[in-house]
């Protein structure tokens, strides 16, 4: 199932231009500078804008053309707010329940029991929203916009209203989502750590168009966008767990550019991760160093250098194949005589696992 969407909306003081062929798979993530356009987006494609003109298709359905406009509830999606918005005056069950009576019986693809078990909320069925924790409300709106079988699942910043330790609490229901639905997910967020985590794919909108799409990981590691700079800047590596290493409680992960190092983790040999390693934890020489502490040290070739700031550069580099990036004093990268091409090491001190 493919989904292209082409939006148009003029207002006073804002307007949005949107050309988009959305991947049919995995998570979509949506970033940008506030009062982009991201939430317009949503909106749009959930047909609560009004004003939009374009066109939307989703599958072989179309929900708008030049001559067609399918109103919000005919539209067969689910949309997780910041806030859960849940009815007060029913519980958890009722909640659930409310949103699958407008799904007829052939429609379904998601049964109840099952966004119950993949949301972790069987306890809290008889329960009200004014008795959940805010983690707790936003797993039962994610369960609920489940419950209508979506042939896409919007999710506008679902994280944004939680504190670090909810957030904490709710990201691994959001990852089995990713890993077990046949759903494209369509997630809005300005956190790059959440995107990094859970989307496969990233589309970059600002002042109301799209400035790029792409795979995430090679969207971070673009010097023609702002998410290759600054202290957040960090490549992705897809990876998979390789062996352990009992007498030292160390895991080793495989990529396709060598092997990590990290502490033991309780994942089965062959298992797929995410790696998420920050342009600030990396350096760089010209010779293997053997007398160090860091275990995790890859041959590597300088693809591109850009300046940040006076005194630091950003070096984007190449281990056969996988983008990896290190920020460097500009003195450090001119005493190593740094330029395109030039074959390297990257020693890489802290290694984030994601999933």
């Amino acid at each position: 199932m493919s989904i292209d969407c082409r939006i148009n909306i003029d207002r006073p003081n804002f307007s949005l231009d949107i050309e988009l062929a959305i991947a049919s798979t995995g998570i979509t993530g949506i970033t940008g500078p506030s009062g982009g356009g991201k939430t317009t987006l949503l909106r749009a494609m959930a047909g609560l804008e009004k004003n939009s003109r374009g066109y939307l298709r989703v599958g072989d359905a179309i929900w708008q053309d030049a001559m067609h406009f399918t109103p919000p509830h005919q539209r067969q999606l689910g949309y997780v707010f910041q806030e859960a918005s849940l009815f007060a005056h029913l519980n958890v069950q009722d909640n659930l329940q409310y949103g699958m009576r407008r799904v007829p019986n052939s429609q379904r693809k998601v049964s109840i029991d099952r966004a119950i078990d993949l949301l972790g909320i069987a306890p809290l069925l008889q329960r009200k929203p004014t008795q959940l924790s805010g983690g707790e409300r936003q797993r039962v709106a994610i369960a609920r916009a489940l419950a209508v079988s979506p042939k896409i699942l919007l999710m506008d910043e679902p994280l944004s209203a939680l504190d670090i330790q909810r957030k904490r609490e709710i990201m691994p229901y959001l990852e089995t989502l990713h890993g077990e639905l046949d759903i494209p997910i369509i997630y809005v967020s300005h956190a790059l750590d959440e995107l990094a985590r859970l989307a496969d794919h990233l589309v970059l909108i600002d002042n109301g168009k799209v400035k790029d799409s792409g795979a995430i990981g090679d969207m971070l590691t673009n010097f023609d966008l702002p998410l290759a700079r600054g202290d957040d800047a960090a490549a992705l590596i897809n990876g998979q767990v390789s062996g352990h290493d009992d007498e030292f409680q160390l895991t080793y992960i495989d990529f396709a550019g060598g092997r990590f190092t990290v502490a033991k983790k309780p994942l089965a040999i062959g298992h797929p991760v995410r790696l998420s390693i920050a342009a600030r934890d990396t350096s760089l020489t010209k010779q293997h160093q053997s007398d160090t502490s860091i275990l995790n040290i890859f041959p590597a070739t300088v693809q591109a250098i850009t300046a940040e700031g006076n005194s630091q550069v950003m070096v984007r580099l190449s281990a056969q194949g996988t983008p990896l990036l290190s920020r460097i004093t500009r003195k450090s990268a001119e005493l190593l005589a740094l330029d395109k091409g030039s074959e390297v090491f990257v020693q890489i001190k802290t290694v984030a696992l994601l999933a």
